[in-house]
């Protein structure tokens, strides 16, 4: 087991939010490109435009690749997301790879036909643990939803997985550097939606990502109604921009551990892309935010890997 040294002490870290940059992502996008899909070597100008390492075809060996980067940084276990609909497979196969330092999350659409059938099998025979829905990306009121409804019926009978559901500002950076469109329904953004299936399947786990990304009241709201609802601190946490009153990171974990408690928080960074790998300054910026207000050794240990563990059911 890993640990990392912190003001807290020695700590295993498991990071909640990182996005497994696929081939089959890069070619997906590239798909919905007409100017790339004309291009003799499409992925060098994917390369190009980004200044990114392409990822190889293998999605095992970008597992190795993951997992030397965990190991460069003292972080014991990573939950990693197919970031295109589709790409369960991907994702798998890093898991079968490295099972004991890779958590396997997938984006998912609902809306699609056989949406029960495709979860099922990600669950049960490609042994991921979290489905990821995008509402405002895929345009469907979760509330609303009979695929969603159904995914997360499958989860509330599977301990040890989760609903991912991404609520409140949603900008995706990959389609911006490469010209593509993003039209998405922000009005399916509130994660007070959630709470109609919340109630219905307690059973069910339901992380919010980035505190909520700029709807941080009514994260805390279902939250506190709920206590199947976990929330990842994730990303830049730039949606503090949008709050009505200043903020800060100290003031959004204190606010945050008064209402929710330290065992529904899980530690994310939202790594993504190489070469910049594992993103450390999120996580030293949420270290000295957590020192800042006095959190204890326990609340750290748990926000930082521990409360991950006990969700996905991992001794």
């Amino acid at each position: 087991m890993k640990t990392k040294t912190t003001p807290f002490g020695e700590i295993e870290i498991g990071d909640a939010h990182c996005h497994f940059f696929s081939r089959k992502l890069f070619d997906t996008l590239i798909g919905q490109s007409p100017a790339l899909s004309r291009e003799p070597d499409p992925i060098a100008q994917v390369a190009k435009l980004t200044g990114w390492v392409m990822p190889p075809p293998d999605p095992a060996e970008l597992g190795g690749v993951w997992a030397t980067e965990l190991d460069k940084f003292d972080v014991q276990a990573a939950m990693l997301i197919a970031s295109v609909p589709g790409d369960e497979d991907s994702v798998a196969a890093a898991v079968a790879a490295f099972p004991e330092r890779i958590f396997g999350a997938f984006m998912f659409d609902p809306t699609k036909p056989d949406a029960e059938m495709r979860a099922k099998r990600a669950f049960d025979d490609l042994k991921l643990k979290v489905v990821c829905l995008f509402p405002a990306m895929h345009q469907y009121s979760i509330a609303e939803s009979e695929g969603a409804r159904a995914v997360v019926a499958l989860a509330s009978e599977r301990p040890g997985t989760a609903v991912f559901v991404h609520c409140g500002a949603l900008s995706v950076g990959i389609r911006k550097k490469l010209g593509l469109k993003s039209p998405f329904d922000m009005r399916r953004s509130n994660p007070l939606d959630i709470y109609k299936l919340a109630a219905e399947f307690p059973s069910a786990n339901f992380i919010i990502p980035h505190f909520g990304a700029g709807m941080f009241r009514e994260t805390m709201m279902l939250a506190d109604l709920c206590p199947n609802v976990f929330i990842d601190t994730s990303s830049s946490n730039k949606w503090m921009n949008y709050e009505s009153s200043s903020v800060d990171l100290p003031t959004v974990f204190k606010r945050a551990l008064a209402v929710v408690g330290h065992k529904r928080l899980l530690f994310g960074t939202d790594s993504s892309f190489f070469p910049r790998g594992w993103h450390e300054a999120i996580f030293y910026a949420q270290v000295n935010a957590l020192v800042e207000i006095g959190a204890s050794e326990e609340q750290a240990q748990a926000i930082f890997g521990g409360n991950l563990r006990t969700l996905f059911h991992v001794v």
